[in-house]
């Protein structure tokens, strides 16, 4: 079973789509002069690159724990930027302090965001920003299914009772947390993106790009082929032959400010 299962061809697939929540929450940060910047799961490093450009940091570092996605790091280069192999979960393993940690779409790999949160907010400099973004689909069909077909044989047995796991928290949840960290402007927003795409097969081709890695990763390249294959059936039956589809798409934007 491979163990980097990312795809940077197939994520960026609705590329489009997927910049949009990064370019939202990025006007919420406000550039200050000499900014020291990192940003977590930065995949290709091309939405980093214009993090860079457009806080005028004097230094940021792109941090991305895939190997895949990392190659094509070096074509973002610039004077002050860098780029790192990492997991969320060590940062920041000696790497000091930030005035701004940003994240588009990649907290949701990690647990505990109670804990996660309070961490990055320890690594924020005294007057420093926290911004993050994380999808909150896990009640639409595209992920309840894939919990679903999960629990059913032959793909129960060989995922040895693993489950998909829920980490990302309510709106509310996080409006309270950063305010107990210390943010005392917090602001959360619940945003629906209206994805309109080609056809609902064009569902399945996005989540291959995302969720369906973590099945990808557990289950031996036989199985997952099997699963795919369910999936999109199953997916397609209930979303209907709508085309154009609309997929909205639900994430939720956090902003803190250190006072």
């Amino acid at each position: 079973m491979p163990t980097d299962t990312w795809n940077p061809a197939q994520y960026n697939l609705f590329q489009r789509e997927r910049e949009q929540p990064f370019f939202d929450l990025l006007a919420g940060v406000v550039p200050r002069p000499d900014m020291r910047v990192v940003d977590l799961g930065c995949g290709t490093g091309r939405l980093t690159r214009l993090l860079h450009q457009r806080l005028h940091a004097r230094e940021t570092v792109g941090i991305d724990q895939s190997a895949r996605m990392l190659e094509g790091s070096a074509d973002a280069a610039l004077p002050g930027l860098r780029f790192e192999a990492g997991t969320i979960e060590s940062f920041p393993d000696g790497r000091g302090r930030f005035d701004v940690i940003f994240s588009n779409a990649a907290l949701h790999w990690v647990a505990d965001h109670e804990i996660l949160i309070s961490r990055l907010a320890e690594a924020l400099t005294a007057s420093g920003q926290l911004a993050f973004q994380v999808p909150a689909m896990h009640d639409n069909p595209s992920h309840m299914l894939a919990t679903e077909l999960a629990s059913e044989e032959p793909y129960a047995g060989a995922l040895a009772g693993w489950h998909r796991p829920l980490h990302v928290l309510s709106p509310d949840a996080y409006a309270r947390l950063l305010f107990r960290l210390g943010f005392a402007d917090p602001k959360v927003e619940l945003i629906v993106y209206p994805h309109v795409l080609a056809d609902a097969d064009a569902v399945v081709e996005w989540m291959k790009g995302t969720l369906l890695t973590d099945y990808a990763r557990r289950l031996p390249d036989d199985l997952f082929a099997m699963f795919l294959a369910a999936y999109r059936r199953r997916l397609v039956e209930q979303l209907g032959s709508q085309t154009p589809f609309f997929f909205p798409f639900k994430r939720i934007l956090c902003w803190g400010h250190r006072a």
